[in-house]
């Protein structure tokens, strides 16, 4: 695969990836900006050490998102809702709506 073909890869999993993570609230997805605007200034890089480096990131962040980030929503003043995706959720690790007191 050549290397535009990995890029625009990149950025379509990125997009996903935003769209998943994020859905249901649309501050969040506004993301897109941000990651048109990044590839966007590096457009004309011709550097192929420069380009894997910003590839390196890319899917770094990617995977960032994908395996650490959950949405939360307010539900009260000092309370928030966490909203785990599926995919996140590991099956020996049980997800609890109602946590348990310490005693």
């Amino acid at each position: 695969m050549g290397r535009e073909a990995k890029v625009l890869q990149l950025f379509k999993t990125l997009h996903r990836t935003r769209q998943q993570v994020f859905k249901n609230d649309a501050r969040a997805l506004e993301a897109r900006i941000k990651i048109n605007e990044e590839f966007k200034s590096y457009k004309n890089e011709t550097s192929p050490k420069k380009i894997e480096e910003l590839m390196k990131v890319g899917s770094d962040v990617e995977l960032l998102l994908r395996t650490s980030v959950i949405q939360g929503i307010h539900t009260d003043h000092n309370t928030l809702q966490l909203v785990p995706r599926k995919d996140l959720l590991i099956e020996n690790v049980p997800y609890c709506d109602v946590p348990t007191q310490k005693q």
